[in-house]
């Protein structure tokens, strides 16, 4: 055998052997070095939520993404196209490219902080003043929504207040919608001096005026959308299905518009709000929820087409708001403190309620309407309902002692909370649209 570069074979091949057994020395090291962090991970992971189930990596991802300190837990559901590859070298996001912001993931940051502060906002009703009522933990807090395809601009008030100068929103629906009005007034307040804003407070209006703007952000009642008629000479609550609501006086005009109904129409017999439906002149004493709930939208989208100009004002229709009620199909928010991990949701509502109005919506497109679609994104977070903190602990002991479990409320969201994400899309929404009367539609 001859020799190579002055090496004798037998001196070849064990330069050879110790650089394979090096490397192979390394490779194990790295695997015991995996495995530690895994179970690391895995400890913490199960003392914060212990009916997680982990995979030993490398598996898969979720649309949650984990804090810092879990690493090496990749849950079990998987995006299609998406490999570990694009998860440890993704691709640059659009910066100006239109993108789906309702399509992403939830992020943990641990520095992450409210915008405005729970104690001093004026304007946040006191069932979902979680905090004021007691509630002990903020790790729901501490969660950012993500795109997947583009970078979602944080929430700027001073700069909404700016391109929204000399304009008036509005916000109309049930008491959710109610919820996304106090989050984006308790937002923009935090930035307006208290001696140039102006609160107004009525039963079924709010507003907040921005003086040095000449802005003002308005919230009405009208979970229908349609007329409640409570004063019926039939004597009975009565729901005109094809009679617009009377509270539609105070929309007209408005620059932005908010709407949402949903909700309300679902509602059994003990707390319904009608007694009788009516359409075309008639009476009807019983009519399926979905048709009721298709003629009624029917009747908004017939006003929105007659009376606002899509080129003075953009109208936006907030998806359902999922509950976390169930405790059959185990979605109850009770005592929930992390988002849910997986995408098992079971949605309350009728699936026909989403068919109507994600049909409607899309027919009126033309019209200058657009979908708020946080629905998906609001699903995982089952953590960041009231639960019992609806009222001071105290006060809530006091009244309902042993029985504080009947008074759960998985409806309605904490504030500072999820809804500030949904202002924090309609934020980017408009700066991505562009707002009529500000600058050229794109």
């Amino acid at each position: 055998m001859k020799k190579v570069s002055g090496l004798s074979p037998w001196k070849l091949f064990s330069v050879i052997g110790f650089f394979c057994g090096s490397l192979l020395l390394l490779l194990y090291n790295d695997k015991i070095e995996d495995n530690r962090s895994f179970l690391a991970a895995k400890s913490s992971m199960e003392e914060l939520a212990p009916n997680v189930t982990l995979l030993a990596p490398p598996t898969t991802i979720t649309k949650l993404i984990f804090p810092t300190n879990f690493t090496n837990i990749y849950p079990t559901h998987k995006p299609n196209n998406v490999t570990l590859s694009s998860i440890e070298n993704p691709a640059p996001k659009s910066k100006t490219a239109k993108c789906d912001i309702f399509d992403g993931r939830w992020v943990y940051s641990s520095e992450e902080k409210p915008t405005y502060n729970a104690m001093t906002c004026p304007f946040m009703d006191k069932t979902t003043s979680c905090q004021k009522n007691g509630r002990p933990d903020f790790e729901y807090l501490k969660w950012r929504w993500e795109a997947r395809d583009c970078d979602i601009p944080l929430f700027d008030g001073k700069d909404m207040l700016e391109r929204l100068r000399n304009k008036r929103m509005i916000i109309v629906g049930d008491s959710i919608n109610r919820n996304m009005w106090e989050s984006l007034a308790c937002l923009l307040y935090s930035i307006v001096p208290s001696s140039k804003a102006e609160i107004v407070d009525k039963k079924a209006y709010k507003g907040l005026v921005a003086k040095d703007f000449n802005f003002t952000v308005e919230f009405t009642m009208s979970p229908f959308l349609v007329d409640l008629d409570k004063n019926h000479e039939s004597g009975r609550k009565v729901l005109v299905l094809d009679k617009i609501s009377p509270y539609s006086k105070q929309w007209s005009g408005a620059n932005i518009m908010v709407f949402n109904s949903a909700h309300w129409w679902t509602h059994g017999n003990k707390i319904k709000a009608w007694d009788l439906f009516q359409y075309k002149g008639k009476l009807i004493e019983e009519m399926p929820r979905d048709l009721a709930y298709k003629r009624g939208m029917r009747t908004w989208a017939s006003w929105i087409k007659k009376n606002v100009d899509p080129k003075q004002t953009n109208v936006f229709f907030r998806s359902l708001s999922p509950t976390h009620s169930s405790q059959k199909y185990d979605q109850w928010c009770y005592n929930v403190t992390l988002p849910k991990m997986e995408e098992s949701y079971i949605s309350s509502f009728p699936k026909t309620f989403v068919v109507v109005i994600e049909t409607l919506i899309k027919g009126m497109s033309k019209f200058g309407v657009r979908y708020l679609n946080i629905t998906e994104l609001s699903q995982f977070r089952i953590d960041a309902h009231p639960s019992i903190y609806t009222m001071e602990l105290k006060t809530l002991t006091k009244q309902y002692n042993d029985d504080h479990l009947r008074h759960v409320d998985c409806s309605h969201w904490c504030l500072p909370g999820l809804p500030d994400t949904w202002n924090r899309l309609l934020y980017a929404s408009i700066l991505f649209d562009n707002i009529p009367g500000n600058m050229p539609r794109s």
